[in-house]
């Protein structure tokens, strides 16, 4: 099963790396890293990096797509991949083949750009739903959402991506894989705040995070 991760500055790196401990498990899993060019894909303050071993001409027919977030997608950061033809031609090209299409946080915005989207249930980064809407997309607030007629499924922010790889990887290898996974990487959460969620958390709370520093 081959299983491609789109990388490109400006990425959130647990974006990628939360469902790639997960993805990277199951039984016969070969993982691309992917990007508009191959070497280095850098956080929008340059501090952390994942390597695109491969250009998207030399990836066209993984099984499984993963499409991370990040600045560097669009959004609130500026319009970025989620308006690039080159890479949104990819995945719309590459997604006639997978069994799934997938994103996390701000990648969703990249399935939009894309023409993945429209008409469609999608979750992504609370502060970028009415970015998502602007494709024609559905926006909620779920963690993941699955449209399984479409072979589309879309995570919230960040860690959320962790969730949506054990619901694929329930879906595409049996619910005893997944959970042997989710023992294998201790994914056991004891958040120490109850408002990781924009449901949940105070308004105070959601305008201090919205004026933090994103490096």
């Amino acid at each position: 099963m081959e299983i491609a991760f789109l990388v490109f500055d400006g990425i959130t790196p647990l974006d990628a790396i939360g469902p790639f401990d997960v993805l990277g498990r199951l039984p016969g899993a070969k993982v691309k890293f992917v990007g508009p060019q191959k070497g280095p894909a850098r956080t929008m303050g340059g501090m952390c990096a994942l390597y695109a071993d491969y250009a998207l001409d030399e990836v066209t027919a993984p099984d499984i797509l993963v499409v991370p977030g990040g600045p560097g997608a669009g959004g609130i950061s500026g319009p970025g991949l989620s308006v690039d033809p080159v890479v949104t031609g990819w995945v719309r090209d590459v997604h006639r083949k997978t069994q799934w299409t997938t994103s996390v946080c701000t990648g969703a915005l990249i399935l939009g750009g894309a023409g993945l989207l429209k008409g469609l249930r999608a979750t992504t980064h609370w502060r970028a739903e009415k970015d998502l809407a602007t494709f024609g997309a559905k926006p909620v607030h779920d963690r993941v959402v699955v449209e399984k007629q479409s072979r589309v499924i879309t995570a919230a922010g960040v860690s959320s991506g962790i969730d949506m790889a054990l619901r694929l990887a329930d879906m595409v290898a049996g619910p005893d894989i997944a959970k042997a996974i989710q023992l294998q990487i201790e994914y056991d959460p004891e958040p120490p705040y109850d408002t990781g969620s924009i449901l949940k958390a105070p308004p105070r709370l959601v305008e201090v995070a919205r004026t933090l520093n994103r490096p």
